[in-house]
């Protein structure tokens, strides 16, 4: 973030801290509310059957092309502000809280693998009205996006995958701490969301303290259903289709991983291509499992040309 712009969010923070008379959940409230209207973003909701799903979509919409986002495990629809902020001046951004997350409804029993989620996922967005966009994934939103464009090559435009899930050719950190029992990705006592972010991220942004503890209590609160969510995505990765589907993308497909990634092995980048048709990969140096929170202009410029070169090049 900007140093400016930084300056200005620990101004309102300050100011609003002080007129919410220090509540945390006041402070945490604020700052997500600046960090989407800073972004060109507003929140939202639908009901699709007996599931309640939150979204952020253009606070004004623009004469351009549509794009979906797809958070990772255990994430949520803003960690795709700072990304978004670079394209709602040309594009209509829609960020999407997948069941199970953020604050959309999390029911326990619905299924999470791959498969169950990408479903799911065309009825959210048929829902929505949308039927011919652009589709942006992370982590297991990578896998569910790649999915998504082998299982409706027609709706979709292009796929840009951010360290995304799937293949395991390559072994990664979590996977020895989880084969030991121990899943950093899920935080179940204070101190663990810190762990996470961590674990996950090697360019750190600037996030208050007092934001920190809400979203380390939210996460701590939601430990039952991204257990049930993880053992669903481990069983989805543990299978061959996965890698035989993503054969059948027909749509361009830009793969950019953070080099220092210790979630999804940055080897694992070379398989996909392998297996996508109309695949290229960009390594970032010194960046983690999330490039679009870590270096969201750097992130936003890679997707700009990768859609200028595409365009020429079909």
């Amino acid at each position: 973030m900007p140093r400016f712009a930084t300056r200005n969010l620990l101004f309102v923070l300050t100011v609003s801290l002080l007129l919410s008379a220090c509540s945390r959940q006041g402070l945490y409230d604020t700052a997500i509310g600046l960090e989407r209207s800073m972004s060109g973003l507003e929140a939202d909701t639908l009901v699709v059957g007996e599931l309640t799903i939150a979204y952020l979509r253009n606070e004004q919409p623009v004469d351009g092309e549509t794009i979906v986002m797809i958070h990772g495990f255990g994430a949520n629809k803003d960690n795709w502000t700072r990304l978004a902020k670079h394209l709602t001046g040309d594009f209509n951004v829609y960020a999407i809280d997948l069941p199970g997350h953020g604050d959309s409804s999390k029911p326990l029993d619905i299924g999470y693998h791959f498969d169950e989620q990408t479903n799911r996922l065309a009825t959210i967005l048929d829902e929505l009205g949308l039927d011919r966009f652009h589709m942006m994934g992370n982590s297991m939103g990578g896998a569910i996006t790649a999915l998504y464009a082998a299982n409706f090559p027609g709706q979709i435009r292009s796929a840009t995958l951010f360290d995304p899930a799937g293949i395991w050719a390559y072994e990664s950190d979590l996977s020895d701490q989880v084969m030991a029992g121990d899943n950093p990705l899920i935080p179940t006592k204070e101190g663990d969301f810190e762990r996470l972010v961590d674990f996950a991220l090697e360019k750190k942004p600037f996030v208050p303290w007092p934001v920190y503890s809400v979203m380390e209590e939210k996460a701590i609160a939601n430990r039952e259903v991204n257990t049930v969510i993880f053992s669903d995505i481990r069983d989805s990765t543990m299978a061959s289709a996965f890698s035989e589907r993503i054969t059948e993308i027909q749509a361009p497909v830009l793969i950019v991983w953070g080099q220092e990634d210790r979630i999804t092995d940055p080897r694992n980048a070379d398989i996909f291509v392998q297996q996508i048709p109309d695949a290229r990969k960009v390594i970032l140096e010194g960046v983690g499992h999330a490039p679009m929170i870590e270096v969201p202009e750097e992130s936003a410029r890679l997707f700009r040309q990768f859609l200028a070169e595409s365009v020429k090049t079909r």
